[in-house]
């Protein structure tokens, strides 16, 4: 029983994917970062900003219609902070931080954290194991279960994905083609009628009988 806990534990550390950055934001910058969600998904996120005597940190989150998610500003330091939002369409996301120092300050580097779950990342499966009263086996396979579905849905988007790209593919191919017969045609038929101008020209000049 420990070993399969071990393995089942192994394999969900192996596929799943949270995402947690650290950097030093310079004074009077600001950075963004982007990131690609699908459809109706849950995306959460936790936020820490390191103080620095009168300087402010903003942040916002936009997708690629300039509409904004999330946003806060002046945001407080030295404290771990959350945001959530459920995307409506497939879109990037950019989650930006904006540092603001006074002008009459001479402004230091501030340490940013994020962390952003996404999905099945952002299910509490502790609680729903205390609810359903599940066993921790039962709990990794519940999360396992999920997981599959997940992976599948990814599958059957890129398969989607694949004869979409593969129709554009062929599209754009006939099209070429039929242009290329085309330009063919015009050069054809354009040679034709510099032969018989040239032939005519030079029979008016009695250069050729």
């Amino acid at each position: 029983m420990e070993i399969l806990n071990i393995g089942i534990f192994l394999l969900m550390s192996i596929i799943t994917n949270v995402n947690c950055i650290n950097w030093y934001l310079e004074p009077n910058t600001h950075k963004c970062l982007k990131e690609d969600v699908q459809a109706n998904v849950l995306v959460m996120g936790e936020y820490f900003v390191s103080e620095e005597f009168g300087q402010k940190v903003d942040y916002v989150i936009r997708d690629t219609n300039q509409h904004i998610l999330s946003q806060k500003e002046d945001i407080p330091h030295n404290k771990l902070l959350k945001f959530s939002f459920i995307t409506e369409t497939a879109d990037t996301f950019e989650i930006c931080f904006i540092s603001r120092v006074p002008s009459h300050q001479r402004g230091v580097k501030q340490e940013i954290m994020l962390t952003t779950k996404r999905g099945i990342e952002t299910k509490n499966y502790e609680g729903i194991a205390e609810v359903a009263k599940l066993k921790p086996v039962e709990v990794e396979l519940k999360r396992l279960e999920d997981l599959s579905e997940v992976i599948v849905q990814d599958f059957a988007r890129m398969r989607k994905n694949e004869e979409e790209m593969r129709d554009t593919n062929e599209a754009t191919n006939a099209r070429v083609l039929y242009f290329s017969i085309f330009s063919i045609c015009c050069l054809l038929g354009l040679s034709t009628l510099q032969v018989f101008y040239l032939r005519r020209f030079f029979r008016a000049k009695k250069l050729i009988e």
